[in-house]
């Protein structure tokens, strides 16, 4: 396995994915930036690269069976092996229209089934990692003491909240599961962040958006796992 640690970060090609990766990067880890366009991927990396960042563009659709299969022997081959994953990729299809079904479905196999089948695909890598760390990017949204509070206001949508709560259950079961490992699995919430999603109204730059899962992607060995975070602060499920 490579010495020096490896990063995969999901939607990773603008936004909080793209600080992410280059938050990590600064920190001397090698980031594998995963988009759905493998064009889009090497653009981010270009950015990166020509900062002196050790980038690498993968092209990966969280919802393509094909993509996720591939990534395990992909990250072996060319990286030598994975110490943190950051599930960052996601949708919100609330506001397109009415709230289907058909809407839930979309927004569960981009926003749950995919970092699941992602997480059970590289499971081996971050197991043989002395280190490994798992951070799935969720929300307050997700909270169900926050909304049922109140404090989702005109964000308080069936598809994206129910999608991100699902995500926190995710994130619990597996740290249960994988206790006796070195791997520590934990849900984020980066704020609201100015972003596409965010808009730019949001109070949170991007760089302080992508500072929850950054510090949770490299928190030590006496670090917490199966927690949900704002930066120092520990959110209600």
């Amino acid at each position: 396995m490579s010495k020096q640690r490896v990063a995969l970060v999901t939607g990773a090609n603008k936004g909080l994915g793209l600080e992410i990766a280059r938050q990590l990067a600064e920190q001397g880890i090698t980031v594998v930036l995963a988009a759905r366009s493998l064009e889009k991927a090497r653009s981010a990396v270009a950015d990166l690269q020509s900062n002196g960042l050790n980038a690498h563009p993968i092209q990966l659709d969280v919802t393509s069976a094909t993509d996720i299969a591939a990534l395990p022997a992909l990250i072996e081959r060319e990286f030598g092996g994975l110490d943190i994953l950051v599930n960052n990729a996601g949708v919100n299809y609330d506001f397109e229209g009415e709230v289907t079904g058909d809407t839930l479905r979309r927004t569960f196999e981009a926003n749950v089934i995919g970092p699941y089948e992602i997480i059970r695909a590289l499971l081996p890598l971050l197991k043989a990692s002395p280190a490994g760390r798992i951070v799935n990017q969720s929300s307050v949204l997700g909270s169900l003491r926050t909304m049922v509070e109140g404090h989702g206001g005109a964000f308080t949508t069936a598809g994206y909240c129910s999608s991100k709560a699902a995500l926190n259950m995710l994130t619990v079961v597996a740290a249960v599961q994988l206790k006796d490992t070195h791997v520590k699995v934990n849900a984020v919430h980066p704020g609201w962040v100015q972003t596409d999603m965010g808009g730019k109204d949001a109070p949170l730059s991007v760089s302080e958006g992508a500072k929850t899962a950054v510090r949770l992607a490299t928190i030590p060995d006496n670090g917490p796992t199966g927690g949900y975070f704002h930066l120092e602060e520990t959110l209600p499920w």
